[in-house]
């Protein structure tokens, strides 16, 4: 049986640096970040992307992020692994559990989900998962 998580993140920190510094797009950075969660996932996650700028402004990413807290009310940690775009104002990312990352009574975590907002303090997610 699946669950869906109702669920919300809020950014604490943002620390992106160019990769390397070269004249024009594309922009490649490397960013840092902090998060917590609240809803039926508890807890903080950090995150650490890839970034691609075009000269538009828009940009693609890719991540890894380790939660740490509670999901379902069962505690331990997991890793998503995330892929979205970034254009017109709006971010829209999907992510899964990074298979085997599931630690404590989070072993065995399986699930899918992301988001699409525009800045926000709070954003809502969608998470589908399973637990064993």
């Amino acid at each position: 049986m699946t669950d869906q998580a109702a669920t919300t993140f809020q950014v604490k920190e943002w620390d992106e640096k160019p990769i390397e510094e070269v004249e024009g797009p594309p922009k490649l950075t490397r960013v840092s970040v902090s998060k917590v969660y609240r809803g039926d996932i508890e807890g903080e996650g950090s995150l650490e992307y890839l970034m691609v700028y075009r000269e538009d402004g828009s940009a693609n990413f890719v991540g890894l992020e380790r939660v740490v807290g509670r999901v379902g009310g069962r505690a331990g940690s997991f890793v998503f692994q995330h892929t979205g775009s970034f254009a017109g104002g709006t971010a829209k990312a999907t992510w899964f559990v990074v298979p085997g990352s599931g630690t404590g009574e989070l072993r065995g975590l399986r699930g899918e989900g992301g988001f699409e907002s525009a800045h926000a303090e709070h954003y809502p997610i969608t998470f589908d998962y399973k637990l064993q």
